[in-house]
């Protein structure tokens, strides 16, 4: 089976692909403050919903960075009927072959919810630095442990402890040993781990109805239950997941 067209699926419903709800993510939108014709650099971008919405807050120049072909697609339909004069660009790429143009640095780059990408949260801090300019900002989503993960929890996600780190304060603290200033928080309420979550239950079983005959669906239907039990037997209670805002000198 693709694994791109198994998200493609699994977040068709979704507006952001992570589990920070639209409603809550729009005030931390305006408090951004960009200028027009900001640059912004947005790693592993999805369906572009986060630089279409500040093309249309700000005016702002864009490139999503994407390895999924259906993610970039339809990040460049919506580009097209909803901002269709903004200078945005998406990419389908491997971020982590990403190279900017020399000598470009972006007054935003953001990564939200993929730092596997650069090796993890610290690696992916450390390679948003260096492609943003002095006094710019970075965002990253990035889980964290509410409490220690169980042992058949890591096994059954094929996960280590030190994946992640021990608290939503550490997460902090790892980017403020960088040389960046935590400006800002959002932190996901146990209802936006829910509704991203369940969601994903949703589109699946929509598309098993729709297409009975998909070669993959069983496939698709058996990660759909191991994900539903990985969720609610550990997941919900074990893990946290917040957007870090950070200010580089």
């Amino acid at each position: 089976m693709d694994i791109w067209k198994f998200y493609s699926i699994r977040e068709k419903l979704h507006t952001y692909c992570n589990p920070v709800n639209k409603d809550r993510l729009e005030p931390l939108l305006h408090l951004l403050r960009l200028r027009p014709n900001s640059t912004v650099l947005d790693i592993a971008c999805g369906k572009g919903e986060f630089l279409i919405r500040l093309a249309e807050l700000y005016h702002i120049t864009g490139i999503g960075v994407d390895i999924s072909p259906y993610f970039i697609q339809e990040a460049q339909n919506k580009a097209k009927k909803r901002t269709p004069n903004a200078p945005l660009a998406f990419i389908q790429l491997d971020a982590k072959n990403y190279k900017p143009p020399e000598d470009i640095q972006f007054d935003l780059t953001s990564c939200m919810g993929a730092t596997w990408i650069w090796n993890g949260y610290k690696g992916t801090l450390e390679a948003l630095k260096n492609m943003t300019k002095p006094e710019g900002t970075i965002i990253v989503g990035e889980p964290y442990w509410l409490k220690p993960p169980d042992p058949e929890y890591l096994k059954a996600d094929n996960m280590k402890p030190e994946d992640f780190a021990e608290s939503h304060y550490d997460n902090v603290k790892i980017g403020e040993s960088l040389g960046l200033t935590c400006t800002y928080t959002l932190v996901s309420s146990k209802q936006d781990f829910d509704h991203y979550e369940t969601l994903t239950w949703m589109a699946i079983t929509d598309y098993a109805e729709e297409n009975p005959t998909d070669p993959d669906l069983p496939q698709i239907l058996e990660r759909m239950k191991h994900e539903k039990h990985v969720y609610l037997q550990w997941q919900r209670d074990t893990m946290g997941w917040a957007l870090y805002i950070f200010r580089k000198p």
